[in-house]
């Protein structure tokens, strides 16, 4: 049966503040990014988000990034190779120390926002993120989007890597995400989204902002746990993939 992950962001709350139904949507993925406190979380969120992954059998990964709390990580800065290294590995040692305590690991390593973005076209940078995940423990598997940098970052180094999708995301023509600064970037339309998550998961293919088909392969396809559906996207999307037989699990899940 052909297989596809689930990742959802999660573990973005702060303080009083809350963000997303995490318990809700553990219920429905496969992998978890858990936002390890530069960009969202702190150390009492990141423990509960571990504990209820764990209890979900959710895998876990460390969601990281820039270190911009009130721009939500979604700010580019002018930052070097050496600096986002060590940023990526303080945050790995941050999130291991609450799976450990929770007696598991981490599975995943997936930037977040600008980082992402910067690290899936910037090969400088990408490497950077490479070797900290490869210092800190080369078992771990490295999310990126599919034909970035990053990826061929991870391969470089002989990390195991999932080539990522988005569901809920509008696609340039080289592949490329839309800026979330332009209209229609974001696909708030459950129905769209699902279409578009099962076309890449199933047949490899996905619509550009221009209406070219563009040719995708996923190994797991991302859901934003901020939105004000993605509960309900998320129910949707799960049993429309599992409809199309498909089976959702972590990568490298037995």
């Amino acid at each position: 049966m052909k297989r596809i992950d689930l990742n959802c962001d999660l573990g973005e709350s702060f303080g009083a503040w809350r963000m997303g139904d995490d318990d809700a949507l553990l219920a429905l993925v496969s992998s978890a990014n858990i936002a390890c406190g530069f960009h969202a979380g702190d150390p009492s969120i990141m423990r509960r988000t571990v504990d209820q992954a764990v209890r979900h059998g959710v895998a876990i990964g460390a969601h990281v990034s820039l270190p911009d709390l009130q721009g939500f990580g979604r700010r580019e800065m002018h930052v070097g190779a050496d600096e986002v290294e060590a940023m990526t590995l303080y945050q790995l040692g941050a999130l291991h120390a609450f799976a450990q305590a929770a007696g598991t690991r981490l599975a995943h390593v997936k930037p977040h926002g600008a980082l992402y973005n910067m690290a899936a076209r910037d090969r400088a940078l990408a490497d950077a993120i490479a070797r900290a995940v490869r210092a800190f423990d080369p078992r771990l598997r490295l999310f990126g989007l599919a034909g970035s940098a990053l990826i061929d970052a991870a391969r470089a180094l002989e990390l195991p890597v999932a080539a990522e999708a988005f569901a809920d995301r509008r696609y340039l023509a080289d592949g490329s995400l839309q800026s979330r600064r332009e209209a229609g970037a974001v696909l708030d339309d459950a129905e769209l989204a699902t279409a578009q998550a099962i076309g890449i998961a199933r047949d490899g293919m996905v619509q550009a902002a221009n209406g070219q088909a563009l040719t995708l392969s996923a190994d797991t396809l991302c859901l934003h746990g901020d939105g004000a559906h993605a509960v309900t996207l998320a129910r949707q999307l799960r049993a429309a993939l599992e409809a199309a037989g498909l089976r959702i699990a972590a990568p490298g899940a037995a």
